[in-house]
């Protein structure tokens, strides 16, 4: 028997931290070693309804909306065995750089999805504490299209479903005693590993209708 541990609120201040991240140097806001033209902000109105947005600035940074559990009242971690399904659909525009994944002290990162348009079709599925990863091409998938996924963190395998069927376990696993922080975010390429954003776009975003995270037993 699974129970939900957390049913994501994005407006609630309790479960969420907005606008600082320590996967970022010193929490934030920027962080271009990593290829991000990203420059995180508090505002609500880049996150906490769901839709992350990204704004661009006049010093050539993006303005990006980013959550995460890490430093929040409620703290939530996901565990080993922990199951995690969400609904979101995928942004349209060249340069967007979505992702839903794990952290916590430097490393422990699982990314549940990483998307890019310029490939369209692609979603990149990655286990960095394993060593796992797959670049998964489907017909569902496509810039502005809603995708279902789900994933088990299990300690021999970490197993993606994408739309209810089973698309990539890594049989690698995350160990009997893992546990990391839930990041969900919109950053900005900049052009090293995918092309930055067209010069006539100054929006852009992708949205998360449902987030659950589901544990044997509860607790």
């Amino acid at each position: 028997m699974t129970d939900a541990v957390l049913v994501a609120d994005f407006s609630s201040a309790r479960q969420w931290v907005a606008g600082r991240s320590w996967a970022y140097p010193d929490g934030g806001p920027v962080n271009p070693d990593d290829d991000k033209l990203d420059h995180l902000v508090p505002d609500p109105g880049h996150c906490r309804d769901g839709i992350f947005r990204a704004t661009r600035r006049d010093d050539g940074l993006w303005d990006t909306g980013l959550l995460t559990t890490e430093g929040s009242g409620e703290g939530f971690v996901v565990r080993t065995g922990d199951v995690l399904r969400t609904r979101v659909r995928l942004p349209t525009e060249t340069g967007a750089w979505p992702a839903i994944w794990t952290w916590r002290d430097g490393d422990q990162e699982i990314d549940v999805f990483e998307y890019h348009p310029d490939n369209p079709d692609l979603l990149e599925f990655s286990n960095h504490v394993g060593g796992g990863h797959l670049d998964h091409r489907d017909a569902a998938v496509c810039p502005g299209g809603w995708i279902d996924l789900k994933v088990r963190f299990g300690a021999d395998d970490v197993v993606w479903s994408l739309n209810g069927r089973p698309v990539f376990a890594d049989h690698r696993g995350v160990g009997d005693d893992w546990y990391a922080y839930l990041i969900v975010n919109l950053s900005v390429c900049a052009g090293r590993y995918h092309p930055p954003p067209d010069p006539q776009t100054t929006r852009m975003s992708f949205e998360v209708t449902h987030l659950v995270v589901h544990r044997p037993g509860g607790g």
